[in-house]
């Protein structure tokens, strides 16, 4: 008696944004498209609603564009990154450092200053 193998479907994905930064981040680092107020979101799509609030307080939202490799642990291994290439996240407004290549702006953040992945 002869088995048929099954046929696997493998579902393509979205295609990753090139780095177009030209900036690969080191250890824990970020490297984010930042988000206009007109492209940011008031209400994921789960429903949390973001609230207004006064707007030095409001964090930003950008798109990840380049990821580190990762911080270096207390045993001496590398910890993984939580967020990806493509992400769409909300991260603290005074955790940041802005750079411009090409006139393109760009954010520079650790990645504890994420405080979420955007759905």
């Amino acid at each position: 008696m002869v088995k048929k193998s099954a046929k696997k479907t493998v579902k393509k994905s979205a295609p990753i944004p090139a780095n177009k930064s030209g900036i690969q981040p080191l250890s824990d680092r970020v490297v984010l498209k930042p988000l206009s107020k007109e492209e940011m979101s008031t209400t994921t799509s789960f429903g949390i609603i973001i609230p207004e609030t006064v707007e030095k307080e409001k964090p930003e939202q950008g798109i990840v564009v380049a990821v580190g490799p990762g911080k270096v642990g207390d045993d001496n291994e590398v910890v993984p990154m939580s967020v990806k290439v493509g992400d769409k996240v909300m991260f603290s407004k005074y955790g940041f450092d802005e750079v411009k290549v090409g006139g393109v702006e760009y954010y520079i953040v650790s990645e504890s200053n994420i405080l979420a992945v955007l759905k």
